[in-house]
């Protein structure tokens, strides 16, 4: 089976924070991997396949070398979702995964102080 992703991936674990237009909700989570495409995220989440998402990465100061953090505003689309809500033995899996294609983004540079 030949795979369809494009680019490089690197696994890099960011905070990551979803906005769900549908509902007005916002949900926390964190990056597995990041390309220049795309975007395997991990929360606590329920993302339809083919639903449209928005998020906020956040790429920290000190691995950046800047005075502040810098956030990236992402436009996109659920492509892939993965897993079971249980794990196997009844459990409740505390994340998701999914996998989103990145339409749009843009940068936006975070000031002193705010979080």
């Amino acid at each position: 089976m030949r795979e369809a992703r494009t680019g490089n991936r690197f696994p890099l674990e960011l905070p990551i924070r979803i906005h769900q237009k549908k509902n007005s909700l916002m949900n926390d989570g964190t990056t597995a991997d990041v390309s220049d495409a795309g975007v395997y995220i991990q929360a606590n989440t329920d993302l339809a396949v083919g639903s449209a998402i928005e998020f906020d990465i956040t790429l920290p100061a000190k691995v950046l070398g800047t005075p502040t953090d810098v956030e990236v505003h992402c436009i996109g689309r659920v492509v892939r979702k993965e897993g079971d809500p249980k794990n196997g033995k009844g459990k409740k899996r505390k994340k998701n995964g999914v996998a989103c294609v990145i339409d749009q983004y843009k940068f936006i540079r975070k000031n002193k102080g705010s979080k």
